[in-house]
């Protein structure tokens, strides 16, 4: 086994831990692998209909969710496992600037206006909510268009 692990993606960390000898690092980065909260469809879902006023409707090959009366926050597209957000630009590049590009503006014109792509096999639960709740607060106080 090398010095070096790839910590950037939780699945090939455990891979390797599972397949390498033993390493002396090995217990430090399993616990911290562990600590983090790992993002499921449903607990996308349920973090996204958690907010008042709420409600998840098909979109296109994606599920949205949306400020009943108003518009999407937010759209999970299930191939991928990840998630379209719409964020102010600061905060598009606020989050964005996250370590390990798995936050990256949506490569069209939709990144142009906010929308911003989270590739949720590389993220943690509360930073995926915090953005999330962004979007939401965003979409609720703009007037409907």
């Amino acid at each position: 086994m090398t010095d070096k692990l790839n910590t950037s993606k939780p699945e090939l960390l455990l891979k390797s831990v599972l397949t390498e000898a033993a390493h002396p690092l090995i217990d430090d980065i399993v616990l911290n692998y562990l600590a983090i909260d790992m993002i499921t469809k449903d607990s996308f879902f349920e973090m996204a209909l958690s907010f008042p006023g709420t409600e998840q409707k098909p979109h296109f090959d994606r599920t949205a969710f949306k400020v009943t009366g108003k518009r999407i926050f937010t759209t999970y597209h299930a191939a991928t496992h990840s998630a379209n957000m719409l964020l102010s630009l600061k905060e598009q590049k606020t989050f964005s600037a996250y370590e390990g590009g798995a936050i990256h503006p949506v490569s069209n014109k939709w990144g142009l206006q906010g929308w911003t792509t989270f590739e949720l096999n590389n993220l943690d639960e509360g930073l995926v909510l915090n953005a999330l709740s962004s979007a939401y607060e965003l979409v609720r106080n703009t007037k409907k268009q």
